[in-house]
């Protein structure tokens, strides 16, 4: 099916999201085998979570390669995986309060579908989905809109 708005992260984004991340995860790995803390027990807590940020900077880095694509049965990966069927979606949510991802928007759904997470570009708990992260904020908009549109024309239709 032909998609109407393909969200992409930019070039530019997409590598200070992994750099940040990759320094997160060298400091915190640094910091534990360079400069241990007196327990052992923090040590190894330091390492894990070091060795968890640089694995979350590799998933985020695969995962931000593929767009996120608006069509006629929702939202989905590029590749093809599901992440929001139009036919479950309630609401689209942008308000400047809401509990969303920077850059983003909520989707809440009509019945929980599972759980999932692609760092940076979307996130799936519950009945909630939310878009966005490493997505620019006036194509992430334009999706959101468009979004709004289909469940407003799907819901008057009945």
């Amino acid at each position: 099916m032909e998609p109407l708005h393909v969200l992409r992260p930019s070039a530019m984004r997409r590598t200070m999201a992994f750099a940040v991340q990759l320094a997160l995860g060298a400091m915190l790995l640094w910091l534990g085998f360079v400069h241990p803390p007196a327990s052992a027990a923090w040590q190894v807590f330091l390492i894990g979570l070091g060795l968890a940020t640089l694995v979350l900077a590799q998933k985020g880095w695969r995962g931000s390669m593929q767009g996120i694509a608006l069509d006629a049965d929702g939202l989905r990966q590029e590749d093809g995986r599901p992440i929001a069927p139009l036919a479950d979606i309630a609401s689209v949510d942008r308000a400047l309060f809401s509990f969303k991802p920077s850059n983003g928007f909520v989707v809440r759904l009509r019945q929980p579908v599972g759980n999932a997470w692609v760092p940076g570009m979307w996130w799936r708990l519950g009945r909630r989905v939310g878009i966005g992260g490493v997505t620019g904020g006036a194509e992430t908009r334009i999706m959101a809109d468009a979004l709004s549109a289909m469940v407003a024309e799907r819901d008057a239709r009945g």
